[in-house]
């Protein structure tokens, strides 16, 4: 399965690894592989589409700008405690928001041919003005706040 403009199939698999902790046994579950789907599918692994939205260009290109590029791998967990891959996005806002909602979530370095295709779907539909929210204390038409003491000397 190829990808296209904005849909880019993975294979995606997950292990659960039990580890000895002192006199404990403790199980978690860690990713296993994540392959494009034009190679053949792993043993249990899950077809999951990471796919592009044009609203979310912005959070993009912070992603593809930060030194460790991110895929982020949404789960869903079964009631018998099963995770199982559901979602792979780019966005690291849908990650956060996925982890304050207490969805298990992997970050995985995204590979450079999926950052190439990405930056190529950026570039296609137009850059985002990223405008972040700055600090509500700090008076942006006259510059004041704590990093506008030009002097060098503390206060």
């Amino acid at each position: 399965m190829q990808h296209t403009e904005s849909v880019w199939p993975m294979y995606v698999s997950l292990k659960q690894v039990t580890k000895q902790v002192g006199r404990w046994t403790t199980t978690k579950w860690e990713m296993d592989q994540m392959v494009p789907a034009t190679e053949p599918m792993p043993e249990g692994a899950r077809l999951i589409l990471l796919e592009l939205h044009r609203d979310q260009r912005g959070s993009y290109r912070i992603n593809l700008d930060m030194d460790n590029a991110m895929l982020y791998i949404v789960c869903d967990e079964l009631s018998d405690g099963t995770w199982v891959p559901a979602m792979i996005s780019a966005d690291q806002n849908v990650g956060a928001g996925c982890l304050e909602s207490d969805t298990p979530v992997f970050n995985v370095l995204m590979p450079k041919a999926i950052a190439c295709w990405i930056e190529a779907f950026i570039t296609r539909h137009g850059e985002v003005e990223i405008s972040a929210h700055r600090r509500k204390h700090v008076n942006r038409r006259t510059n004041d706040g704590p990093s506008a003491n030009r002097s060098g000397k503390m206060q």
